[in-house]
């Protein structure tokens, strides 16, 4: 694995080195936008490292013609003004450079290998990085507004050949009460007052968000990226953040916003229709052996309630649970395409232990949950189990809805290929004049 890893960070930063050869041959132009023949080898040698070469597979024409769609991409990108901001750059760097350094060793490991700094990596990087950014950027945009109507995906059900469908797995539909300890109103305000330091810091410049997140906010997956969250829709947010966020111009900032996550400070980055892009600073508060103590007690009443009195499992979820999310929805547990069917694959931690011990219409024990973003004592209970079976469109129907829109997506996104191969100037070296590309206008 560390080989791998070796070879796949030499290959980017070759990769990069061969951009600014000027002795390398040029063996294909896309508008503005050239290809050397180091580009391609370079590509050759980061396959072979993964042993994944077949021998009746002609690779070299094969990355070419990637390389070319990857140019027409950059090419179209500046044509409506695509770009990808410094900072979207350098976070994608530094996650880069984590990961080889989690997997190398240390750091000092992966300089003392290459022979260099971690800020001459990035920087030998940086392009490769940059420009598969703005790549990836201008095909969300190309194939962003195709959609796929129920009468389309009956039909793309119905033309299917039904012994080429493949099973879906066991899936569960859960549902939950939740019970989160109660915090403190000093503990509250010790985590306002730091947030309100950190607001302070950066408006008087003193530090930056980005960096205040990456070193402080409690969620992980946005702190890695310095507290950004991406585009998102309201509808996706916390009611308090969502209403925050979107009122942000870029770059100011919010009051401090209590969700039922936590305490957020937010920095408005960007908006488009109905989503938002802002940046966040999580910090939670602290729960007391008290607190716990507190939350299992009213856990356990909740318990008698159902119990001795034979109240229905929905009804408590729905008066008593803490969690807002499944409390309006009797308890019921989603995913984020709102569907209620869930592989075991994707409940973490304690809960699908608890799963895997329970039949349809139990009750599990209280347990503590700390798969989430913050710690909650709860109790599950199995609405209904889906054996491993052949898919079809009453049970599953995001699964035909989503390949149909992979499906649509991915012939529209050919369709442009083939109409900017019309419109742009491309050259190609006569080494690849017979060569067989999967799109046949590079050859003009």
């Amino acid at each position: 694995m560390r080989y791998l890893v070796l070879l796949t960070l030499s290959f980017l930063i070759s990769y990069a080195s061969a951009q600014n050869n000027v002795i390398d041959k040029i063996v294909a132009v896309v508008g503005e936008e050239i290809i050397l023949k180091s580009e391609i080898e370079n590509q050759l040698i980061h396959l072979r490292s993964e042993n994944i070469l077949d021998p009746q597979i002609d690779y070299k024409t094969q990355v070419l013609e990637q390389l070319l769609v990857n140019k027409l991409l950059l090419a179209q990108a500046k044509v409506d003004s695509v770009v990808v901001t410094d900072e979207d750059v350098e976070r994608e760097l530094n996650a880069r450079i984590d990961s080889y350094i989690n997997q190398i060793g240390s750091q000092a490991r992966m300089e003392s290998y290459f022979g260099k700094s971690i800020e001459e990596l990035k920087n030998e990087m940086r392009t490769v990085v940059k420009e598969g950014a703005i790549t990836s950027e201008m095909q969300q945009k190309i194939v962003k507004d195709v959609r796929v109507t129920p009468s389309e995906v009956r039909y793309y059900y119905k033309k299917l050949n039904k012994d080429s469908i493949r099973d879906v797995g066991a899936q569960y539909e859960i549902q939950q009460i939740v019970i989160r300890p109660k915090i403190s109103d000093s503990e509250k305000e010790r985590i306002r007052n730091q947030l309100r330091e950190f607001r302070d810091e950066v408006l008087s410049g003193k530090q930056s968000f980005t960096v205040l997140a990456g070193l402080y906010s409690q969620d992980p997956v946005s702190a890695s990226k310095g507290g950004e969250l991406g585009y998102i829709a309201k509808s996706q947010l916390a009611p308090e953040f969502a209403e925050a966020a979107f009122a942000l111009k870029p770059g100011k900032l919010s009051k401090i916003v209590e969700t039922e996550y936590g305490f957020h400070l937010i920095q408005g980055i960007d908006r488009q229709g109905d989503k938002v892009n802002v940046r966040h600073i999580l910090l939670r508060p602290r729960i007391e052996d008290s607190q716990r103590q507190e939350a299992i007690q009213r856990m356990d009443s909740i318990v008698k309630y159902i119990q001795r009195d034979s109240v229905p499992f929905e009804y408590v979820a729905e008066m008593r649970s803490d969690d807002k999310n499944t409390r309006n929805n009797y308890g019921l547990i989603v995913d984020e395409d709102a569907n209620p069917k869930l592989p075991l694959e994707i409940i973490k931690g304690e809960m699908a232990k608890q799963v895997k011990n329970l039949q349809v219409g139990e009750i599990s024990e209280p347990f503590w949950d700390q798969s989430g973003p913050i710690e909650e004592y709860k109790i599950i209970k199995i609405k209904a189990y889906y054996p491993t079976h052949k898919a079809n469109l009453q049970d599953d129907w995001s699964f035909f809805e989503n390949n149909l829109l992979i499906e649509k997506r991915q012939k529209a996104f050919q369709k442009w290929i083939k109409e900017k191969q019309e419109s742009t100037y491309i050259h190609i070296d006569d080494e690849y004049k017979n060569a067989k590309f999967n799109f046949d206008g590079w050859i003009k």
